[in-house]
């Protein structure tokens, strides 16, 4: 879902006291009458709230997204929202070691540099046209809501008054708001004059100041827009290369000890013995529960052909040491590919990110389920978040033998583009694709192409609805960059994916119907790790072999 920075602002306005916590509530899918509509949401109001005020910022995020979903027109649910992605915004931005390595070393001129050069990429590049005063405002907010994070007082405010910190966080929008703000040089000086005031009246560095006006800048642009420190930038485009430097796990997010979702194969993590569900105690001799998750997890990374000691508990209660090298570890992105029916020939494959090798992994993938006796082929796009629209354009062009496969729109002529599908190599194999919630972006890139062309059937859920392009820019200084939303994206047919999504031919729900769920990949501190699913385990998957089976049948008959 996609909001305006006019709804970022009112957000911040808006800001609420917590509620009570309440048991979570059955996912009802048939509510008709308002009276219903309006209990569900107070009560998962509630809940989100339960988060807010105990600052569980990332479950609350979750919550509301979740929400947001059945309630997308719900204006207090979409304020409670963004409200919680801003104060999570800032949350982890004092816990990103890069970051504030970085900020040690930069000066208050370099932040304003920094400042000057997002705002003019922004006038260059983002999709929609922008006015620099709600730049400011956007930056404003920032600044407020990073003034009322215990957090980021501790960093750096700490051992000053409350008092004063709320009396500066209350009237700085007197200071960055009195004028209109024409240019970027407007921009800057009212910026500079703000870093100047925080410094005299808090004792806090013109370099923190700036740099909230930066996040504010990029980040309340809209939910895709970001600002990346450096192990951010690295992170985003080792997800585009489809490697990483690393161990070769994936960890659950934000808990200590460490805890290990995935191991990816043939990595060093594999190979010294680790499995999912180990918990990594120590790193170095550094004690994961003392120094934190976010700083345990940055202690992994390191140089390649480095070594790093691992102290690890099994499930079983035993616990061992390993010493683990660093090296470029490839993650696949073209999973599980096989024949859940060899007798009919339906095949399956999972992609699960679109990234530089993705082709050639699905080429090989297609010429080994072709020699197994490929009759007809589903592609599973459940949980995909997208990823590079080159590599979604190539794997439709696998399939669509001429026409558009989507086309975008942008602020200048370089991001109106028209990809059309070449004739050449393409397979025509019956075709079935499965999506859900979670598929977006390239996913839904794929999914529309697949579905304006009447080249195949969608099963499942309608898609995420995120229908841009995000631009990667370096920046100069501080070696960051930021991510942008550079176009919006539109079918063969000229829909809009955006806040839309990509409605299936058939509807169904991912449930479970085995005794494995599938397993979706996730993005841990050492990069991506991708666990094959369970091909028979869920009631989407069996439709669409059912659905293959049925639509072979109906082909030979036909013949016949």
């Amino acid at each position: 879902m996609r909001f305006s920075l006019r709804d970022w602002l009112f957000a911040i306005l808006c800001l609420a006291a917590a509620g009570l916590s309440l048991p979570a509530v059955a996912q009802d899918a048939a509510i008709h009458t308002p009276q219903v509509v309006s209990d569900v949401t107070s009560a998962q109001l509630r809940i989100g709230l339960d988060h807010e005020q105990n600052q569980r910022w990332l479950e609350a995020v979750q919550h509301y997204e979740s929400v947001s979903r059945r309630f997308p027109d719900h204006a207090e649910i979409k304020r409670r929202l963004l409200i919680s992605r801003l104060h999570y915004d800032v949350l982890r931005r004092c816990l990103d070691v890069s970051m504030l390595d970085n900020l040690k070393q930069a000066t208050a001129q370099d932040a304003l540099d920094l400042y000057s050069e997002v705002l003019t990429r922004l006038e260059t590049s983002y999709v929609d046209q922008l006015d620099m005063t709600q730049l400011v405002r956007g930056g404003t907010a920032y600044l407020e809501v990073a003034l009322t994070e215990p957090k980021f007082i501790e960093l750096f405010l700490s051992g000053q008054s409350p008092d004063k910190i709320e009396r500066f966080r209350t009237n700085i929008h007197k200071l960055t708001l009195a004028r209109t703000v024409n240019n970027r040089f407007d921009a800057r000086a009212i910026i500079s004059g703000a870093a100047t005031a925080a410094q005299q009246q808090l004792g806090m560095d013109p370099v923190i100041t700036t740099m909230q006006f930066v996040f504010g800048a990029v980040g309340l642009l809209d939910p895709y827009s970001s600002f990346l420190s450096s192990a951010e930038l690295n992170e985003v485009e080792s997800q585009i290369e489809g490697n990483f430097v690393g161990l070769g796990i994936a960890l659950q997010p934000h808990e200590v000890p460490l805890r290990v979702l995935s191991v990816i194969p043939n990595g060093p993590a594999m190979e010294a013995g680790l499995q999912a569900g180990d918990r990594i105690l120590e790193v170095g001799s550094v004690v994961c529960e003392i120094v934190g998750a976010e700083r345990a997890a940055d202690l992994l990374r390191g140089p390649e052909r480095s070594h790093v000691r691992l102290l690890i508990s099994r499930a079983d209660g035993t616990s061992y040491e390993r010493v683990v090298a660093r090296r470029r570890v490839e993650v696949p992105s073209v999973e599980n590919a096989h024949l859940p029916d060899p007798a009919a020939g339906v095949a399956y494959l999972k992609i699960t990110s679109f990234q530089k090798t993705t082709v050639s992994e699905l080429d090989e993938a297609l010429w080994r389920l072709n020699r197994q006796g490929m009759q007809s082929l589903i592609i599973d796009l459940r949980g995909n978040p997208g990823g590079w629209l080159d590599a979604a354009v190539a794997v439709a062009d696998r399939f669509v033998s001429n026409g558009k496969i989507v086309q975008t729109r942008g602020k200048n002529g370089i991001e109106n583009q028209v990809y059309t599908a070449n004739p050449s190599g393409t397979w025509q194999v019956p075709l079935i694709v499965l999506i859900d919630h979670e598929s977006a972006s390239a996913s839904e890139i794929l999914a529309g192409a697949i579905r304006d062309h009447h080249r195949g059937t969608l099963i499942g859920s309608t898609s995420y609805g995120k229908g841009s392009v995000q631009g990667l820019f370096h920046t100069k200084a501080l070696a960051s960059g930021i991510r942008l939303t550079v176009s919006k994206f539109y079918s063969p047919s000229g829909l809009a994916i955006s806040d839309r999504g990509v409605q299936p031919n058939l509807a169904v729900e991912s449930e479970t119907i085995g005794e494995h769920a599938v397993v979706k990949p996730v993005l841990g501190g050492d990069g991506i790790a991708l666990t094959p699913v369970s091909v028979i385990a869920d009631k989407c998957l069996h439709e669409a072999v059912e659905h293959a089976r049925a639509t072979r049948l109906t082909a030979q008959i036909s013949r016949n």
